[in-house]
């Protein structure tokens, strides 16, 4: 099933996860306007609301989606995550990705946010593979996934190195 898709709201212990809306373009902005969040991303801070609402957008608009992680307690946009790139086929899937404000990190917010972004992945999109790049010097994105259970190809695709997560085999 390719295309659009009534994406869950999702909820942890510490947060709720749901689809970012352009009444969230404030907070997204300041997300997305540090430097230490865009460090190993393609895209540079974000200079105004303008950009915000732009990525609030694109994601909107792209195959996939993109969830704000919002921490209960202050109910502020801890950080993102999401699918894009979603194709069906042999097999069907998409690229994960995920951002965190650094404020948040060290806490295990992440691990936590994107364990039931998998599991929707697996079981709503109904994808086979999921997969994820990292930049090689991003440390911290590339425990995450392997803490995760991602597993990483050997070779560099494009600077970037490149996971992937296999769905759990039919009937499980």
């Amino acid at each position: 099933m390719e295309g659009k898709l009534a994406f869950p709201e999702l909820e942890t212990e510490r947060l709720y996860i749901r689809v970012l809306k352009e009444s969230d373009s404030t907070a997204v902005f300041r997300h997305f306007a540090d430097e230490e969040v865009t460090r190993y991303m393609d895209i540079p801070p974000c200079r105004d609301i303008a950009e915000a609402v732009e990525i609030i957008r694109f994601h909107t608009e792209d195959s996939g989606c993109r969830w704000g992680l919002f921490d209960k307690a202050t109910g502020q946009l801890a950080g993102t995550c999401g699918y894009h790139c979603w194709v069906t086929g042999e097999p069907s899937k998409a690229e994960i990705g995920y951002d965190l404000s650094s404020a948040w990190w060290g806490q295990g917010l992440m691990t936590e946010a994107i364990t039931p972004v998998i599991r929707v992945g697996f079981e709503l999109m109904g994808l086979e593979l999921i997969e994820a790049t990292a930049d090689p010097a991003n440390v911290r994105s590339a425990r995450l996934l392997e803490r995760l259970g991602f597993q990483r190809k050997e070779e560099l695709v494009d600077g970037l190195v490149y996971y992937f997560l296999p769905g759990p085999p039919e009937g499980e």
